[in-house]
């Protein structure tokens, strides 16, 4: 039985280049995380309290999972051993699903179908009624809304390390955004960006190329101090014994957090139409559609409020096919001057593919952190707008 004092070794997976900003975001939620030393995520030692907390709180982490077992394993009979003696009960309900994601590595025991189903046969004999769910993508089923617990299985050296999903869906998915533009960011990569830029509120905030709004809305969610994971369920709350109302206190216990004491103006903009239409529609769906300006406009027209400071940040085009990058340089080269002449004194934060298109700019910035988007390496960069001189 699972109870809410058993203690357990957690991990937050996070995307390369991003994890001294999910970092400071893991110390504000009071997690006693640690970046772990392969780079990989967020290390910690809590109970179930910590595991919900991650899945809640956490903005820019993708994947919360507990360590269910490490150990040696040479061979199949040894893997066939030590796999009995996991406490799959504490995971997996009777007649419940599961699925394993495993990768073999420098080991004896290579292929990663067959480890699955020694894993597999363990948790049946195990578990009355459990089964095993096959998938050739773990992730976006996952997406699907399947139930199935995911256990992601490691076989590294000879050491097989099994650990289980808490989150289920991954964390981006915060259960908004519906609608999209062209090329999406995801919402994990919005709050880095945002907290890279050291957003908090204090000040208003632009995105004149907003697109669907991904980096409004979450704007706007953090300045109401609305945790990311509070409107979907984990997979940790399926497990048997984990409380029924534990879920919830801690969605009461972290609503609020964070909140501006007044709403400063956010304000996207964009050319595409439909994009901004994308946008209203999600920013419903996450109840900020009163805390926005949305508006349809060219980056030349996009409207700046008169203030001595505020936060301009966004996701500009990257121009990856033949023949944009002229259009994307001199769009780069528009968005400075526009900067320049209208946010005076205000920081600017944005994701960039590469130094070049960063000089367009004319506006000195540095890179915080690099990570990719849609497979595209990328810096986010931060700086302060100067005058034209």
């Amino acid at each position: 039985m699972t109870t809410h004092a058993d203690s357990f070794d957690c991990f937050a997976i996070v995307a390369p280049g991003l994890e001294q900003l999910a970092l400071a975001e893991a110390q504000r939620l009071g997690l006693p995380a640690a970046i772990e030393p392969d780079g990989s995520g967020l290390a910690w030692r809590g109970d179930l309290r910590s595991v919900l907390v991650a899945n809640v709180g956490l903005r820019i982490a993708s994947r919360v999972l507990v360590r269910a077992a490490s150990f040696e394993a040479r061979a199949f009979v040894e893997l066939e051993r030590q796999a009995r003696r996991i406490p799959w009960a504490r995971m997996v309900s009777a007649n419940g699903a599961v699925r394993f994601r495993v990768t073999c590595r420098k080991s004896r025991l290579y292929h990663s179908d067959a480890v699955a189903q020694r894993l597999g046969d363990a948790v049946t004999r195990a578990v009355p009624g459990a089964k095993v769910v096959r998938a050739k993508d773990v992730d976006e089923e996952a997406a699907t809304g399947d139930d199935a617990q995911l256990f992601v299985v490691r076989m590294f050296h000879d050491r097989c390390t099994v650990s289980a999903d808490t989150s289920g869906e991954l964390l981006h998915r915060r259960g908004w955004r519906q609608a999209t533009a062209k090329a999406p960011l995801r919402e994990t990569l919005g709050a880095a960006l945002l907290e890279a830029a050291g957003w908090d509120g204090s000040a208003p905030l632009v995105d004149p190329l907003c697109g669907s709004g991904t980096i409004a809305i979450e704007a706007a969610l953090m300045a109401r101090g609305v945790p990311p994971g509070a409107r979907r369920k984990f997979a940790v709350e399926r497990w048997p014994g984990v409380p029924p109302t534990l879920g919830a206190w801690v969605r009461t216990e972290l609503a609020g957090r964070g909140a501006v004491p007044r709403m400063p103006l956010i304000a996207g903009s964009d050319r595409d139409e439909g994009a901004i239409r994308a946008a209203a529609s999600n920013a419903e769906r996450a109840g900020v559609q009163g805390d926005l300006t949305l508006a349809v406009e060219t980056l030349s027209a996009a409207a700046f409020p008169e203030a001595e400071r505020g936060w301009v940040v966004t996701n500009p085009p990257y121009g990856v096919r033949v023949g944009e990058a002229d259009r994307v340089r001199n769009l780069w080269a528009r968005l400075g001057q526009v900067l320049r002449d209208r946010a005076v004194g205000w920081r600017v934060a944005l994701l960039s593919p590469d130094a070049s298109l960063e000089r367009q700019l004319g506006i000195p910035v540095r890179a915080v952190a690099q990570t990719s988007n849609g497979g595209i390496p990328v810096r986010l960069v931060v700086g302060e707008v100067e005058g034209n001189s």
